[in-house]
């Protein structure tokens, strides 16, 4: 389902996102947590991991890990079976959002961009 959210946001978009990982996990570990001041791995449905754009990128430096989106999904599916919006359209959300902070854009640039994927 993450690929298929990837794969419906509008071209012009994931060719900026270039060699951005998209990884998948039960939950956030502990370092991932304490890094947005969560305590509960339930809390958190996703996390942008790296050097975004808007930081200068990480293209260039040596020993930088590659940049990241981590979906953590069991916060994810808990999140979908407490709520009305369909699985997808979550997956969708977090992935933008996560996205977006490699992009450094702002909530209303990830509303469009989530319009736009449909």
């Amino acid at each position: 389902m993450a690929i298929a959210a990837y794969e419906a946001l509008p071209e012009a978009f994931r060719d900026l996102c270039g060699d951005v990982e998209i990884r998948i996990a039960d939950f956030a570990d502990e370092a991932a947590l304490d890094s947005v001041g969560v305590e509960d791995p339930l809390d958190l449905m996703g996390l942008f991991e790296g050097v975004g754009l808007a930081q200068g990128g990480a293209a260039s430096w040596t020993g930088q890990m590659p940049n990241a989106v981590w979906l953590y999904r069991r916060a994810i599916l808990d999140y979908w079976a407490e709520n009305e919006e369909t699985l997808g359209t979550i997956i969708s959300h977090v992935l933008i959002h996560e996205l977006g902070h490699h992009f450094g854009l702002s909530d209303e640039d990830m509303e469009r961009v989530e319009s736009e994927a449909g």
